[in-house]
């Protein structure tokens, strides 16, 4: 789960890692207004903004996707309560924008296919195989 592309640091983990960063905070953090728990609460993001991918490396493959498996479930609660897709977050970005459920459905798509296209990458570099 550490291979990496050329002279990428991406690595399988990394992105798992992340994407359970992401599921936790755009759910429970933007929509809901909840602060973030462990072990994201505890990170100094301004001096390592890349937290989430690079401690990826001192993992097991079963405790990632073990985080993010509960992190969908989690966010997939949180979805279950939402009776509109026009529902505004809670939270907002520094211009005070606050963002409806069918715009974070569809940027985590846009996140999930950015990584998954990385992860066809590093598969790729490992075994040679081009698919379609």
């Amino acid at each position: 789960m550490s291979h990496t592309v050329a002279s990428s640091s991406l690595t399988i983990g990394g992105m798992i890692s992340h994407l359970t960063l992401v599921e936790e905070s755009w759910f429970s953090e933007v929509l809901l207004g909840h602060d973030l728990g462990e072990p994201w609460s505890s990170v100094d993001w301004k001096t390592d903004p890349d937290w989430d991918f690079d401690t990826a490396a001192g993992s097991h493959a079963d405790e990632l996707l073990s985080a993010h498996a509960q992190a969908c479930t989690r966010s997939r609660e949180i979805l279950a309560e939402a009776t509109d897709l026009d529902t505004l977050s809670v939270r907002s970005d520094s211009r005070g924008q606050r963002f409806n459920v069918r715009w974070i459905l569809i940027h985590l798509i846009e996140e999930y296919a950015r990584h998954a296209g990385h992860a066809d990458l590093i598969r790729e570099d490992i075994d040679g195989q081009t698919g379609d």
